[in-house]
């Protein structure tokens, strides 16, 4: 099975402006679909640093001396990347979209198809699972988790019946969360289901979080001409590399100081609208219909 299709795949490799002797990084390695185009375009002296957390991500390592794979989530990118020498590098780019190879395993427990494990770990290491949440978390935790990550209408009531389940019956599986939303879905099953699941994920993972933490500091590397290009797939990415872009900070509006005076933002946008995919690739991939690039660069 192919572990990913990339979306996007020439449009954020080109906004790169790639120089056959520069230094990029990869965020999101995956299936290595960007990075093998990336790697196409560079000649012997061109590196590229590639990160992925998933351990399976490392079955589709490319043989290639100049590719530098590394086991890490990539809001370590920047520490990983000062120590061992790099100062400065010419590029980023981030594929935030979730595997087809994730979405379609079972070990990963992030579909709500029938008698699966609810993990949602990326990261097998990490102590946190999805059934940990659904079964220690208070009723407030989960509505704002529900609300904020998943826009849920319902989702006091959500949080409600969870509690109220949880105490007489644990949460392990997919078909234990599936029965509580089936008793209190809006229209089709699959369309209630999969932002309920995309939210005890990011709540799993803390996928804003290290997002935020990600862009804050691996922009400190990238040198005057160099760009950042970002592939979103959901509303709350999206704004936050957005806002991220415009004003160097994650709210919706610039924070000004006493004279009204904005912080100094040394980069400019090189889309002020997000590229989304061709008719042509949605038709190939229709989980490309989400996805929207954004890319900057420094200007000083």
């Amino acid at each position: 099975m192919e572990y990913h299709k990339s979306v996007l795949l020439n449009e954020s490799v080109e906004a790169l402006n790639l120089k056959s002797d520069g230094v990029y990084v990869d965020m999101t390695y995956g299936g290595g679909g960007h990075s093998k185009l990336i790697l196409s375009s560079l000649g012997p002296k061109g590196r590229l640093y590639a990160f992925d957390q998933d351990e399976s991500a490392f079955q589709n390592k490319l043989e290639d001396e100049r590719l530098i794979l590394i086991h890490q989530n990539f809001e370590h990118a920047f520490d990983y990347l000062t120590a061992i020498g790099v100062e400065e590098v010419d590029g980023v780019l981030a594929d935030l979209g979730v595997s087809s190879f994730q979405l379609n395993d079972d070990a990963s427990g992030f579909s709500y198809r029938p008698n699966i494990d609810l993990d949602m770990r990326m990261d097998k290491s990490m102590t946190t699972s999805a059934k940990d949440i659904l079964n220690s978390y208070s009723e407030e935790a989960l509505q704002t988790i529900f609300q904020r990550y998943g826009e849920v209408r319902n989702a006091k009531t959500l949080a409600q019946r969870i509690v109220e389940v949880r105490q007489g019956k644990k949460f392990h599986y997919s078909d234990d969360l599936n029965d509580v939303l089936r008793g209190i879905q809006f229209g089709i099953f699959e369309t209630y289901a999969a932002p309920i699941y995309q939210a005890l994920r990011m709540e799993v993972n803390q996928e804003l979080q290290v997002l935020e933490r990600m862009l804050t500091t691996i922009v400190e590397l990238i040198k005057v001409g160099g760009r950042l290009s970002v592939i979103t797939f959901h509303s709350l990415e999206d704004r936050t590399v957005k806002n991220f872009m415009k004003y160097g900070e994650f709210n919706d509006e610039p924070t000004t100081d006493i004279f009204g005076k904005r912080k100094s933002w040394n980069w400019k946008l090189l889309n002020k609208k997000p590229i989304g995919p061709s008719e042509e690739e949605i038709k190939k991939n229709s989980r490309s219909r989400s996805a929207k690039l954004r890319v900057m660069e420094r200007v000083g």
